[in-house]
C-alpha cells in the first residue's frame, strides 16, 4: 500500500484512480473542475492544491488534457513542484508534447525526484476495464517502482526508453489510429456511394487482409451513426498537432497526417470537435454529399 496522488479525475482519470483505490492504495486527489464523489466516499482525501497532493503522496500521477495543463499543474502557483521532496516520483499519464516532456523531466529531476511520462491508449472503455496500453519513458528504477500501479490500470505496459519516449510512442499511436479511421471512412463511403450495403462490405472485409480493430469498432460506429463522445475529435486533433510540430522540429514530412489533420480541423470548425473521432467520416461525407449510412 502506498500514498498516491492523482491530479485530473475526468473521463479517463476517474476510473484509473478508482482502480488504484480498489488496489488498496490511499489516494490524495485534486481536480480543478469538480469533486469526484465516488473516490471521496471510498476514502480518498481531497486536497486544495496540486502542491498539497505532492506533499502528501509518494507517487504523484497527472491525467490532464494538454501540454499547458501539465506545465501549470507541475510548475504553476501551488503546483506539484512546490510540494515535492527528494525521492518522490512524478508520473504524467496525459498525452502531451515529447519535447516539453523532456524539459519537465529535467526540472523535476533537479528537485531530486524521478519523472515518468506514461501516456495511455484504450480510451474510456480501457480505463474502466483496467486494460489500457501504457507507454512509458523514464529511468528503469523508477519504472520498476511504479509498475505495480500501472498493473492496476492497464495490461500492455512497456518501458520504451528515456523521458519523452513514452510521449513519442503515443504520438505515433495517434498517427496510426487517425490514418486508419480515415481509410475506413473513405472505403465505406466509396462502397456506399457505389450502391453496396456498407454493413455487408464491412462484414466481408473483416474476414480479409483489411481486417483491423479500427474497421471493427469505428467502422461499426460509422454505419450505425453512434458518434457519442468516446475519444473526442478535438483531443485527437491536439495529438496530430503534436505530431506535426514534432515533425517540423525533426525535419520530417508527414503528408498523410497533415491531410487528416485538415479534415479534423474542419470537424472542429463545424461542430466543436465534441463527437467521437469515428465521426471524422462526416468530413468526407459532406464533400461527397452522401452519408455512409442513415442513422
Amino acid at each position: 500500500m502506498a500514498n498516491i496522488g492523482f491530479i485530473g479525475t475526468g473521463i479517463m482519470g476517474l476510473p484509473m484512480a478508482a482502480h488504484l483505490q480498489a488496489g488498496g492504495h490511499q489516494l490524495f486527489i485534486h481536480n480543478a473542475r469538480s469533486k469526484p464523489a465516488q473516490l471521496i466516499e471510498a476514502g480518498a482525501t481531497m486536497c486544495a492544491s496540486a502542491a498539497e497532493v505532492a506533499a502528501s503522496a509518494e507517487v504523484i500521477i497527472l491525467m490532464v488534457p494538454d501540454t499547458p495543463d501539465v506545465e501549470s499543474v507541475l510548475f504553476g502557483d501551488k503546483g506539484v513542484a512546490i510540494g515535492l521532496s527528494s525521492g518522490k516520483i512524478v508520473v504524467d499519464m496525459s498525452s502531451i508534447s515529447p519535447i516539453a516532456t523532456k524539459e519537465f523531466a529535467r526540472r523535476i529531476n533537479e528537485l531530486g525526484c524521478d519523472y515518468l511520462d506514461a501516456p495511455v491508449s484504450g480510451g474510456e472503455v480501457g480505463a474502466k476495464a483496467a486494460s489500457l496500453t501504457i507507454m512509458v519513458g523514464g529511468p528503469e528504477a523508477a519504472f520498476a517502482r511504479v509498475k505495480p500501479l500501472f498493473d492496476l490500470m492497464g495490461k500492455n505496459i512497456t518501458l520504451v526508453g528515456g523521458n519523452g519516449d513514452g510521449q513519442t510512442t503515443k504520438v505515433a499511436n495517434q498517427i496510426i489510429v487517425a490514418l486508419n479511421i480515415q481509410a475506413v471512412a473513405e472505403a465505406l463511403l466509396f462502397a456506399s456511394k457505389a450502391g453496396a450495403d456498407p454493413a455487408k462490405v464491412r462484414q466481408a472485409l473483416m474476414g480479409g487482409f483489411a481486417s483491423s480493430r479500427i474497421l471493427e469498432v469505428h467502422g461499426e460506429r460509422m454505419i450505425k451513426r453512434t458518434f457519442n463522445p468516446g475519444f473526442r475529435i478535438a483531443l485527437h486533433q491536439k495529438d496530430l498537432n503534436l505530431a506535426l510540430q514534432g515533425a517540423r522540429a525533426l525535419g520530417v514530412s508527414l503528408p498523410n497526417t497533415a491531410a487528416v489533420q485538415e479534415l479534423m480541423n474542419s470537424m472542429v470548425a463545424h461542430d466543436g470537435g465534441g463527437l467521437d473521432h469515428s465521426a471524422l467520416c462526416q468530413a468526407v461525407e459532406r464533400m461527397a454529399n452522401h452519408p455512409i449510412a442513415k442513422g
